[in-house]
């Protein structure tokens, strides 16, 4: 029989009102990489809480039994004692200090008298960083880094601590295909060295690439538990489980027939914020009615940067070049003006930038746009609930009230808030930056449905996705950006993942 590391037995989780978990079993087997898999609020996150002491014994039922021994954890602490360590899907960084601070945080690496040995600090910090194959300085602040590189942070951070289990909860979401092979590369090296892993993911791809064993939840039950080496574990098989039917394609058919120009940029150049250096260096594209553009960049290409620059100069200074809206040139020096021209941008980063977290569903539908619901400067709020309730059932927003606190909502949910957010503002182009980001593969088929039913209705529509083929699924054209150029323009009938990462390392041969 298999070395079984870790037993979870029949966990039941009841938030109020909500039994977020029933009677959940799984086994992991040591030294193996373990995925887990589920819709968004299908209680995968609940459990890795329960697991790590995020919820403390005695606020679940059930049993945890570590190396054969049944454990109590009330706190993180507890966890990590016994070698659990935990990376969160939201990163627990502190973004004023220094990458080195970060990964010794609470495991100070100290010298003589107790002081903090800054030395070795930064030296163990670089050997980490190494590790995980980010070459930045460890003094650096994390502030200064992406999404990406700061999970990486979070990795060295829990390869820091005398990890036996490292539970991840999304650890690729923010990377883009190469750095996701990169860190899936590393996970396999971990788990050769005999540290095991449960991992959380929705890119079906990247599972059934990696994983020793798959289990599936639904709606807080466990529906099976899949040898990966099976030869019939497959992806319709796991997607199967989550959703409890088949998905005949991950994207579905859209007739394109794109019309008349929207939305045009030309040499448009932006600096970084504090930093000599140009993010976006004289880019130029264009988007027309009924079309969906994709832009393909690796990490640092600077997608993001270009796509804040333009909404509202909303990120970089020393802007310059110049934006049309139907062939008309038009200003968007702050985000009200671009807003008005009819631009919106739906950011990667939802929790931090695109939602008030601790505010109801139907204000985060209607901030963007309270013009439209308030006169004399007091907002109708009767009107606001009705835009609100007319979004939740346009969007398929799964809440019981327009009045729940957009916080309590699954990722999925959550983004088609965003989503509802920008329509309200009645855009000409939307902007998507990373929609599908961290949701599972049915909000993600909604997500993509959505996308059809606004360019049938004459929308155009950019997307930024670190998903190859997901830019191939969706786009009738795909611009690529390199070191802040654009470095090609392909009809998607013609693009390939390997052509469009020719492209899109490019850099070497433009710089100079």
């Amino acid at each position: 029989m298999a070395d079984v590391l870790l037993e979870m037995r029949d966990i039941t989780k009841t938030f109020p009102g909500v039994k977020a978990l029933e009677n959940v079993s799984i086994a992991v087997r040591r030294g193996e990489i373990h995925a887990i898999c589920g819709e968004n609020g299908a209680g995968k996150s609940t459990l890795m809480k329960v697991l790590s002491g995020v919820y403390p014994t005695g606020s679940y039922t059930g049993e945890i039994v570590l190396d054969g021994k049944p454990v109590h954890f009330n706190g993180i602490r507890d966890s990590e004692s016994q070698g659990i360590v935990i990376i969160h899907q939201e990163l627990a960084l502190v973004p004023f200090l220094s990458i080195a601070e970060n990964i010794f945080l609470g495991n100070e690496v100290r010298g003589a008298g107790g002081l903090i040995d800054w030395n070795r600090t930064n030296a163990e910090a670089t050997k980490l960083l190494a590790e995980v194959g980010l070459a930045e300085n460890p003094t650096s602040p994390v502030i200064q880094l992406g999404i990406g590189k700061q999970q990486l942070v979070e990795i060295a951070k829990a390869l820091s601590k005398e990890v036996k289990l490292l539970i991840l909860d999304e650890p690729t979401a923010a990377l883009n295909d190469v750095d996701s092979a990169h860190l899936l590369d590393l996970l396999r090296r971990l788990r050769d060295r005999g540290i095991t892993c449960i991992m959380i993911s929705h890119k079906l791809n990247e599972i059934t690439a990696i994983a020793d064993s798959t289990t599936v939840i639904r709606d807080g039950r466990t529906v099976e538990t899949l040898d990966m080496s099976a030869a019939d574990s497959t992806q319709a098989r796991i997607i199967r489980g989550m959703v409890g039917r088949d998905i005949d394609s991950f994207y579905p058919d859209r007739e394109s027939a794109p019309g008349e120009e929207v939305f045009r940029i030309e040499d448009w150049t932006a600096w970084h914020p504090t930093q000599d250096r140009k993010v976006v260096d004289g880019a130029s594209l264009n988007v027309r009615a009924g079309e969906v553009v994709g832009i393909a960049g690796l990490m640092g290409a600077g997608r993001t940067e270009l796509a804040m620059s333009v909404f509202g100069r909303s990120y970089g200074r020393d802007i310059s070049g110049r934006i049309f809206m139907h062939g008309k040139e038009v200003r968007a020096r702050t985000v009200a003006e671009a807003i008005n021209n009819g631009i919106a941008y739906a950011t990667e980063d939802r929790k931090r930038y695109g939602l008030n977290l601790i505010a109801d569903v139907c204000r985060n539908i209607s901030s963007a746009a309270l013009r439209k619901l308030s006169r004399g400067g007091w907002v109708n709020g009767n009107e606001e609930i009705k835009v609100a309730e007319q979004s939740r059932r346009d969007m398929n927003i799964k809440t019981s009230t327009v009045m729940a606190t957009v916080g309590t909502l699954s990722g999925g949910n959550q983004q088609k808030v965003v989503l509802s957010k920008w329509l309200f503002t009645d855009p000409d182009v939307l902007i998507l930056d990373e929609p599908t980001r961290g949701i599972d593969v049915g909000a993600k088929y909604e997500i993509y449905t959505i996308i059809n039913k606004l360019v049938a209705q004459g929308k155009a529509v950019i997307v930024i996705s670190s998903e190859l083929p997901e830019l191939l699924g969706m786009c009738d054209r795909v611009y690529t950006l390199s070191a802040g150029r654009i470095t090609g323009e392909v009809p998607v009938r013609e693009a390939t993942q390997e052509n469009l990462m020719a492209l899109m390392t490019k850099e070497k041969e433009l710089a100079g």
